[in-house]
Parts: C-alpha cells; structure tokens; sequence
C-alpha cells in the first residue's frame, strides 16, 4: 500500500474470449502476454494482485504454466493472493496449501471456513503467508445462509471466529462489496483485519459506501479488488494504457474518499 498509493487490487482474472482482437486465438501463450502487460501498465498503483483460479484451470493442461508465470512476472513488493476459496478436511488442505504457497508461490489464499479451523490452518500456518477468510459474499445467493441465524449472524460468528484464529495476524476476511451496509458491524467484530472487497464495478458495489464503512478510520484496512473494470477497460490496442488509467483512477478515487 506504501509503494503504491492506495489500496487497489487487480483481478487477473483472463477470458481468451475477452482479450484484444489481436490477442485472440489457439496460442495459450496469449493469456501470459496479456497478463504481463496489465501487470506493468497497473503496477504503479497496485497494492495486490488476485488471480481467480477458474480461469487457469480452465485453460487445461497449460493453465498451470499460465499461473505461475504470472505469478513470477508480479514485483515482489506487491502482495500476491490464489483466489480459490479453498476448503477440505486438513490432509487435503495442506496439499492445497503446498500447491499455492510453495509451488506457485503466492503470498495468500481465499479460504472456505465451512469445514472450521483444521481446513483453514494450513493457509495461516506461517507468519509470511496469509489466509483471506470468506465471511459475506456478494452473490445472490450469500441470504442462503450467510444471514442464517437467530441474534448473531453466521456471517458475524464467521468474522469473530477469524479474529480467534488470527494469532500470527496474517488472516483478513472477505467481504463483498455489494454488502456494505454490514460493513460497520464487521468492523465492530474485527477492528484490527484487513478486507479483501471484491464486487467494486462490474458487480454493482458503491465504492463510497465500501470506503465510508470498511476502510476510513482503519489505516492499512483491506484491499479493493477490480477485475473486469481495470483488465477490460479496452478492448482496443491502448488496452493497457486503459488499464493503467482505470486502475490509476481507483486508486486516486478512494483516496479522495479517505480524505
């Protein structure tokens, strides 16, 4: 946040179908381009970079190939977080947790606490590595259950759960964008944990109000993830010179907010 001014993430988040004219086409080695020149375009005012690991996957046998080269062309100084939501029984947890940490080498993790703290640990075992815990979610579908509950809230005894949890202070929560009117009673619960706030722009997320309630009185208090609003700010041959823009305006917004 220091380097770059701000609290903005990138989702990297890479449709072949949605790349340039001119990216487009069997050559797998087109997502790594166009990802390292979103990376350098943005990188003057990013804090974070997220990679969603459905769209790798879903590249097949070169998906691998395509995340860790993008993960090494990322500067050391900005964090680096899988967002795959994982969540299995401890065993597989620790392989999941391998395979993010130590063969990719990314910095965080987006973690599923349904199954509780065995299938979390893994991803908080260590002071250098970090586990964002999914708290309040910005589908549709976060009222099946997120908001289940008599007095206290699942979503609430999530969040009070992960400040248990966080004794090496290196888990934050995720909270959606689309929800911030619950975003001070988070705070009440969490003072201290950093968000990470997807859903800001294609989702329909109201920046001010995420700012107002989550971040402004809490120095260092989250990061805000823009996937498709920054990657796709152009369709054209200035694509990155867009992205730069888009992800530039983010920054300086937020900040005009905070002040």
């Amino acid at each position: 946040m220091d380097k770059s001014g701000g609290m903005v993430c990138v989702g990297l988040d890479p449709d072949p179908k949605r790349l340039p004219g001119f990216l487009r086409g069997e050559d797998w080695g087109r997502v790594i381009t166009f990802n390292k020149t979103i990376i350098d375009a943005t990188y003057p005012y990013a804090a974070a970079y997220k990679l969603n690991l459905a769209f790798y996957e879903a590249l097949g046998e070169h998906g691998w190939e395509t995340l860790r080269e993008t993960v090494s062309a990322i500067p050391d100084d900005c964090l680096t977080i899988a967002d795959g939501k994982r969540g299995d029984i401890g065993n597989s947890a620790r392989f999941y947790a391998a395979a993010l940490f130590e063969e990719i080498r990314f910095d965080a993790a987006t973690v599923n606490p349904y199954m509780g703290w065995d299938s979390v640990e893994p991803f908080a075992a260590s002071p250098e590595k970090g586990a964002f815990i999914l708290t309040l979610t910005s589908n549709p579908g976060a009222k099946d259950f997120q908001f289940s509950g008599e007095g206290r809230k699942l979503f609430e005894a999530v969040a009070a759960k992960a400040c248990e949890w966080n004794e090496l202070g290196n888990i934050g929560l995720v909270t959606g964008a689309t929800q911030a009117e619950h975003f001070r009673r988070l705070r009440e619960i969490a003072p201290d944990m950093p968000f990470l706030i997807p859903g800001v722009g294609a989702q329909g997320g109201d920046l001010h109000a995420v700012v107002e309630n989550a971040l402004k009185g809490f120095p260092g208090g989250g990061l805000i993830n823009s996937s498709r609003g920054i990657i796709y700010a152009s369709s054209d041959t200035d694509f990155a010179e867009a992205a730069g823009s888009a992800a530039k305006k983010l920054r300086d917004e937020i900040n005009e907010i905070l002040d």
